[in-house]
């Protein structure tokens, strides 16, 4: 696989962002999130490598659980995938 530009990576995190947001306020209302912080780490060195973190900061009164931060990573990354191999197509 070819080395992703910048350009590449940063619209693959946008996507990626993009999707985990969905998946959460397809879930939980968006005023029951206080914070979002959603990580995307790239290593390009053998092959490439992404890490998926997200923290989520929910109102006291959220119903939502630990969970839900773990299945939005989940829906982010299966984005990633999406945007990779959408690029691997094309080139």
């Amino acid at each position: 696989m070819k080395k992703l530009t910048d350009q590449e990576l940063e619209e693959i995190s946008e996507a990626a962002a993009v999707a985990a947001e969905n998946y959460i306020f397809s879930k939980i209302s968006k005023k029951e999130v206080l914070d979002m912080d959603l990580r995307v780490e790239f290593h390009q060195e053998d092959g490439l490598d992404v890490d998926v973190e997200l923290e989520l900061y929910l109102d006291e009164l959220s119903q939502a659980d630990e969970s839900l931060a773990d299945e939005a990573a989940e829906v982010a990354m299966d984005e990633i995938d999406r945007q990779i191999e959408k690029l691997s197509e094309s080139s």
